[in-house]
């Protein structure tokens, strides 16, 4: 188990939690009132902030009742570890209706993981592969 460090911002916020033992998120929410139109989107401020540690990641996925349900989807999601300001929630309406967000409401979740270093290496080819540079659609439908 990792140590998250959390800074509420507003105190009749919510403290970040994980809503149900096994669960893989933990629920940000919004600190502000907001309306998102269809087909539009906004950057939602969390109230919080967080110091996750070096060698781990915070990323921030949709509701998936949201998105299920209203078209919600949330957007730039990586929240590096060095990173001390509040989290903000990119969110889009892909749906047809507006989306109201009301404060202390569930927004979005943020799974912490740990990051794989890689040394990168500038090389003059790679190396051959089955696929090699199919790209979108190369493996087929089935």
């Amino acid at each position: 188990m990792v140590e998250v460090r959390i800074r509420k911002l507003e105190e009749d916020m919510t403290t970040p939690h994980y809503a149900h033992k096994g669960d893989a998120g933990i629920d940000l929410r919004s600190s502000e009132e907001e309306i998102i139109k269809p087909g539009d989107f906004k950057m939602i401020s969390s109230g919080v902030k967080m110091a996750i540690p070096e060698g781990y990641v915070g990323l921030v996925w949709d509701k998936s009742g949201y998105a299920a349900k209203k078209a919600i989807h949330v957007l730039a999601g990586v929240i590096d570890s060095g990173y001390r300001g509040e989290i903000k929630v990119v969110i889009k309406n892909l749906g047809n209706e507006d989306f109201q967000i009301t404060k202390n409401m569930k927004i979005a979740q943020i799974l912490i993981q740990p990051v794989a270093r890689a040394e990168l290496k500038e090389v003059e080819s790679l190396d051959e592969t089955s696929r090699n540079e199919g790209g979108f659609g190369s493996t087929g439908k089935e």
